[in-house]
């Protein structure tokens, strides 16, 4: 079959992106840091194991696959990096969170040094090299690209370059063309499934954060709507054809998180005015609150419950995740839900603190309950 052509997602049992590098790949980048192998040579090494990737998702019995993201270094940075007029000052120190204790870990800083312009690939590359793969396994093949907002939030508009952006509209204007080009291009290179990663709209759920909103200018629920604006623009008329889900994430470090509360500040603008297919939710612990807020879910969108944690090796109980299921099934339709892991495995290169073995018995643990719910 046609990558996607065939089968719309999301799908009942779905997978939200990144995989457990192979060391292999760590070794091919360790060489190139060395001086030892060019980026040509660890792109090999990375499609290879892409193969590996999507044959682990389809012995899982999942009908939709990933390229693990393993042709990046971070969930975000090889893309906004390829974007023209961005880039990086410094690091944003920020305290992730494990039940032992904190990490200190600061995510890039972008800011944007010049008129914003898509003139190569950003994910369209990765998306080339996982098609093949997919269609030999018959596999839906999923692109996830990071959310525009990650240009904006992380230095506001004081990171915005006032020469190239005199007026903040043009700014917002172009950086939405040039995620419209980008997914124009998944398009014509037959993607159909595309998910924006999205850990802004979550992180306003968390009070703590709203210091950091307010020391770039912005109020937490005037963001809202700016965010909800630009988003919109990106994923206006895209084709008929073409699913475009969002990750709703809290931060996926290492096995530890950034952000805590439920999505009820966030959920009238998100769930109701954002022009989106299907939410991919987190909902591994009681830091995502209750389903209440999914009420605000309008027009036929799907939400997709987070409950498997990627965080942590322990098998969630298939009973557990049912009586959940149910639950939220009071608030939304059942045929309206779906189930994923909270979050990817490997969201920085390090990944999570699980064996490929705990990786996949994870995702068996998805696609079976989902098997059992919904046939």
């Amino acid at each position: 079959m046609s990558s996607g052509a065939s089968v719309r997602g999301p799908f009942k049992a779905d997978v939200v992106g990144s995989l457990l590098r192979p060391g292999k790949i760590h070794e091919a980048r360790a060489r190139m840091a060395a001086g030892q192998a060019t980026r040509e040579d660890v792109w090999k090494v990375e499609s290879d194991s892409i193969g590996e990737a999507v044959a682990l998702q389809k012995e899982v019995g999942l009908q939709v696959c990933t390229d693990g993201e393993y042709h990046r270094r971070h969930w975000f940075v090889d893309f906004i990096e390829r974007i023209d007029g961005v880039g990086f000052a410094g690091g944003l120190p920020t305290r992730f969170q494990t039940e032992e204790g904190f990490i200190e870990f600061s995510p890039p800083k972008v800011i944007t040094t010049g008129k914003l312009k898509r003139t190569k690939s950003l994910a369209l590359d990765d998306f080339k090299d996982l098609k093949p793969f997919a269609e030999k396994a018959g596999l839906t093949a999923k692109q996830a690209i990071p959310s525009p907002t990650l240009v904006h939030f992380r230095s506001g508009d004081p990171g915005v370059n006032k020469q190239a952006y005199p007026d903040i509209a043009e700014y917002y204007h172009d950086l939405a063309q040039v995620y419209r080009d980008e997914i124009k291009a998944l398009y014509d290179a037959g993607c159909r499934y595309i998910q924006i990663d999205e850990t802004n709209f979550p992180f306003l759920c968390d009070p703590n954060m709203h210091d950091h909103v307010r020391s770039i200018g912005e109020d937490p629920v005037k963001l809202q709507a700016k965010y909800k604006d630009l988003l919109n623009a990106v994923t206006k008329d895209r084709p008929a054809d073409l699913t475009l889900a969002m990750h709703m994430c809290r931060g996926n470090h290492e096995s530890a998180w950034a952000a805590a509360g439920g999505y009820d500040f966030i959920a009238e603008v998100a769930f109701g005015e954002l022009d989106i297919d299907a939410f991919f939710l987190e909902y591994d612990t009681e830091r995502a609150g209750s389903f209440a807020p999914l009420k605000h879910l309008s027009g036929k969108k799907v939400a997709v419950l987070g409950l498997v944690t990627s965080k942590k090796p322990d098998l969630e109980s298939k009973n557990l995740l049912k009586r959940r299921i149910d639950e939220a099934a009071k608030v939304v339709p059942l045929d309206r839900l779906a189930l994923s892991p909270q979050c990817g495995f490997a969201s920085t290169i390090g990944g999570n603190h699980l064996t490929v073995d705990e990786e996949k018995a994870k995702l068996r643990l998805v696609v079976e309950t989902a098997k059992e719910v919904w046939g």
